[in-house]
């Protein structure tokens, strides 16, 4: 059973063991947020087309910031980056908070405000990834990075379940306040960390900037596993992630009101929990040596999932089929999949870089993995208004299966790319 469910080895370890407890309560608030911020824009518009806009006010920041404080955690304490970014999204959460308790219904002041807490993040979640391979040992770097998706993953499932069904009561004032909250658990726990400066060589940058992020570049550059671990993401995100579109489909497919409701919670939640139940039964990831293989399977798996649930759309009307189940259950497993393959690709990026480049490194990470549902949410709200719901939902899905098969055939060392039982990565035929 140990070599079932999920590895809790690296809770032994108390910095790490800190963070992950903290984290369970701050990613409730965070994805309250998560929730309510499109919630508010579709209430303000009732339009999917202002809520994918999030994905560029989300995008822009992530880019310039996620690429920046990469290069700041390669060369400041990345105790001090997190407690200061910690702080700032503390702090947009309050003004998320305040536009809401006034009702100001600004959607440009909203998206505005949303860019900021971007920002914040994009800089915070680079850091904090870069400590791991400081505070673990590389063999408990698989499941170490199992149990922080599992719990943010549960998160993403409690917030919404409980976001969208109370904004109609309670509004979104308050949820906004609750993630400003929950914060301060994350607060606590970075302050705690000893000190985290990077560990440097004759090539680490000694000053942040447009040279140090180029030289992160290039240096993904001379390694194809890790570029190709990236492409593949970018495919299954941009292609096979149609959040942007829950709004609309709650609403107009499953009757549910224009601002929340039972139907968006649930389709909210069903990746994250499919993701949860992958990330409970997860003791199998330390033991995959073939992980390059395992990312192609686990994002086909995935894109195979969307297409299954955004068939079933053109059902919602006029059948006695239970729609909304047929697409819960294949988000669900589209979920598990992707907790897999994200599992597997940050620990590539985690054991293969030198800590003087992670930073950086987890700086282009942060964009692909958060900028590519950013790209998703515009490229999905514009799609569904001119082709409606379900064939974007199916179609991107189709397009993920596709394009991941062609990048495994451009990258054949990713799919070669294995690590023998110490760890050390290793090209086989």
């Amino acid at each position: 059973m140990a070599n079932i469910f999920a590895d809790t080895r690296p809770l032994a370890n108390r910095y790490f063991a800190r963070l992950w407890w903290a984290n369970i309560i701050t990613v409730i608030g965070a994805q309250l947020t998560v929730v309510a911020v499109p919630a508010q824009i579709y209430a303000i518009t009732g339009s999917s087309a202002y809520v994918g806009l999030t994905g560029v006010f989300g995008l822009v920041p992530l880019v310039i910031f996620g690429l920046w404080g990469g290069s700041l955690a390669d060369v400041f304490d990345r105790r001090i980056i997190l407690v200061i970014t910690t702080l700032g999204l503390i702090a947009t959460s309050v003004l998320f908070w305040v536009q809401a308790f006034f009702d100001w219904n600004n959607v440009w002041a909203l998206l505005a405000l949303f860019a900021v807490q971007q920002a914040f993040f994009a800089v915070n979640q680079p850091t904090r990834t870069a400590v791991l391979p400081r505070l673990l040992d590389d063999d408990l770097l698989p499941a170490a990075n199992s149990l922080n998706m599992t719990v943010m993953q549960a998160g993403a499932i409690a917030g919404p379940l409980v976001g969208a069904s109370l904004i109609p009561v309670l509004g979104f004032s308050l949820l906004y306040l609750t993630d400003a909250i929950c914060m301060l658990a994350t607060l606590w726990a970075v302050v705690a960390l000893p000190s985290l400066r990077p560990e440097r060589d004759g090539e680490a940058p000694s000053t942040p900037g447009l040279r140090s992020v180029i030289d992160g570049l290039v240096y993904l550059r001379h390694h194809p596993v890790l570029l190709a671990s990236f492409v593949v993401d970018l495919i299954a995100m941009i292609f096979g992630m149609p959040r942007a579109l829950f709004p609309q489909i709650a609403h107009e497919s499953f009757g549910g009101p224009s601002d929340g409701g039972y139907a968006f919670a649930l389709l909210f939640i069903a990746i994250p929990l499919g993701a949860v139940l992958g990330g409970v039964f997860s003791g199998w990831v330390s033991r995959v040596q073939r992980q390059g293989r395992a990312v192609v399977i686990a994002i086909s798996i995935w894109g195979l999932s969307i297409v299954v649930a955004g068939s079933a759309l053109f059902f919602a009307h006029g059948t006695a089929l239970p729609v909304l189940p047929i697409v819960m259950v294949a988000l669900m497993i589209g979920g598990a999949a992707d907790m897999a393959s994200a599992a597997f690709r940050q620990t590539m990026l985690q054991a293969a870089a030198n800590d003087d480049v992670r930073g950086r490194l987890q700086g282009v990470f942060i964009v692909v993995v958060a900028g590519g549902p950013r790209i998703a949410d515009v490229a999905h709200g514009a799609s569904a208004a001119m082709v409606g719901t379900a064939v974007t939902f199916a179609g991107g899905g189709v397009l993920t299966v596709i394009l991941t098969v062609v990048a495994a055939l451009a990258f054949p060392m990713f799919w070669r790319y294995r690590v023998t039982r110490n760890e050390q990565p290793v090209d086989t035929p």
